[in-house]
């Protein structure tokens, strides 16, 4: 269901992950550092220190949140590639948001989300089958999740907040 706190409706998996399914998530994860970059290029510190949605975080904070996620992210295709079934660590995204940095110029985790995005597809399109199968353990549900699902997820979570940032924009006629 669409909602304002789910402009593009909530993350559903495929019952079956297909070839066609990574590759458009794939390249939805490539093109999303430019498009993000495009989409708040010229907002001023106003615009950035509006909340996105009514009771949320300002859109500085969401473009802060987007990499620390990702950097999230891609250390756990590391982990899942390099050890057996890790547990992964979990972060505190509320408390991060609250942190300094969050309040920082958005240029450096503009370029960190580049950064991530451009070696977590070059990780991507280098896998194999099998190792897009191995997975990490998330510690808030204890469930198995593989790095083909957490393309997708990734891929989602980029739309997800990009449509909160272009809606603010179309909102407020910027």
């Amino acid at each position: 269901m669409i909602t304002e706190q789910y402009p593009i409706g909530p993350f559903q998996l495929p019952t079956v992950i297909s070839e066609e399914d990574l590759l458009m998530a794939t390249e939805q994860l490539e093109q999303f550092p430019s498009k993000l970059s495009d989409l708040v290029a010229n907002w001023d510190d106003l615009q950035l220190d509006t909340p996105y949605r009514e009771g949320s975080w300002t859109a500085r904070q969401l473009i802060h949140h987007i990499a620390d996620s990702h950097a999230h992210s891609f250390i756990r295709y590391k982990w899942t590639l390099s050890e057996q079934t890790p547990l992964i660590k979990a972060y505190d995204q509320d408390g991060w948001a609250s942190l300094s940095d969050a309040k920082m110029p958005i240029e450096s985790s503009l370029n960190l989300i580049q950064a991530i995005h451009s070696k977590l597809v070059f990780i991507i399109r280098s896998l194999s089958t099998s190792d897009l199968e191995k997975a990490f353990i998330h510690p808030e549900n204890n469930k198995e999740r593989n790095l083909k699902e957490n393309t997708l997820l990734y891929a989602w979570h980029s739309g997800h907040h990009y449509a909160h940032l272009e809606n603010l924009a179309k909102r407020k006629g910027w």
